[in-house]
């Protein structure tokens, strides 16, 4: 018999997560333990501190009494997020899986516009794309209901896209139509001096907006911009309509118990209580840490999971 050939180590951040790494993978990426909601709450709260630094700094008479505190709070602040951002690359089985998701892509985002204002100062008003990590907010305040209702309206507007694409079509060749018949009903001598300034026109009556920079002057024009904003009215409804029908149709789906629960493989959150593989990948997940209890009052996660 040949000798089995000898396997390739596994680099130590391929390994299953345990220890140290699995606590702070737990704190730091799910929200249904108590240290993990309270990090991610105050991970908002510092995020929300941060943008209000920034804001406060670019109003001139702040900044010129308090312009060296507000940067040095700024530097805590990035330092912080470098942190954070750091332990979360620590954690994770395949750091540069996290590193290229959408949150790592907006977790590095938050932290460069600091390092980079050292070299080209007009960088530091971007710190404000901080805002975007409140993204987080729907694993926040545990709300399972939240996390369930934000997955309904993204499968919702996913399911219903291409009906919502033949809508948009619809009212594009609308206005751009009723623009060009205003170019020639009322001409650059009342304002609509070109096809593109009428369909704008158009637009902005279609969606009942109306800013009054461009009023038609004659009856004929009056009478065509009156039925466009009566018609703006029932064009509106229709893609609510479109989403909400969709929503109802995957609500009757909707029966598992969603969690900020998290795969240790692909990063993909949001697996039912229950759940003994990923949705996404189909790899094993690690028993449920959570703090609500069963019917019998132990906690969740020391259940004995059944086989399926």
């Amino acid at each position: 018999m040949k000798p089995s050939a000898a396997k390739p180590p596994v680099p130590a951040l391929e390994k299953p997560l345990e220890g140290w790494r699995l606590r702070w993978y737990t704190i730091i990426f799910e929200a249904d333990t108590r240290a993990g909601r309270i990090f991610d709450q105050t991970l908002i709260g510092v995020i929300l501190l941060s943008i209000g630094v920034v804001m406060a700094d670019s109003v001139q008479s702040i900044h010129q009494v308090h312009g060296r505190t507000l940067t040095w709070l700024e530097w805590i602040f990035t330092l912080l997020f470098t942190a954070e951002y750091l332990a979360r690359l620590l954690c994770v089985r395949r750091p540069m899986q996290y590193a290229t998701s959408f949150y790592g892509v907006i977790d590095l985002i938050a932290v460069l516009p600091t390092y980079l204002a050292l070299f080209v100062p007009g960088l530091h008003a971007l710190i404000d794309v901080r805002v975007l990590r409140l993204l987080r907010v729907f694993r926040v305040f545990k709300l399972t209901a939240y996390v369930a209702e934000y997955q309904s309206l993204a499968r919702a507007l996913s399911s219903s896209r291409r009906k919502i694409m033949v809508f948009l079509s619809a009212v594009l060749m609308l206005v751009l139509v009723m623009g060009t018949v205003m170019y020639v009903v009322e001409g650059p001598v009342n304002g609509f001096t070109s096809i593109p300034t009428s369909v704008y026109w158009a637009i902005s009556t279609v969606t009942t907006v109306g800013f009054g920079d461009i009023t038609p002057k004659t009856d004929l024009g009056r009478l065509i911009s009156s039925f466009m904003m009566l018609l703006g009215w029932g064009t509106l409804a229709v893609p609510t309509g479109i989403v909400t029908a969709e929503m109802a149709a995957h609500r009757r789906l909707d029966w598992m118990q969603v969690t900020t629960r998290t795969c240790h493989e692909c990063l993909t959150e949001g697996h039912a209580a229950d759940a003994d593989f990923c949705f996404h990948c189909g790899a094993r997940l690690p028993h449920y840490k959570a703090e609500e209890h069963g019917a019998k009052g132990e906690p969740q996660a020391q259940r004995p999971r059944e086989s399926r």
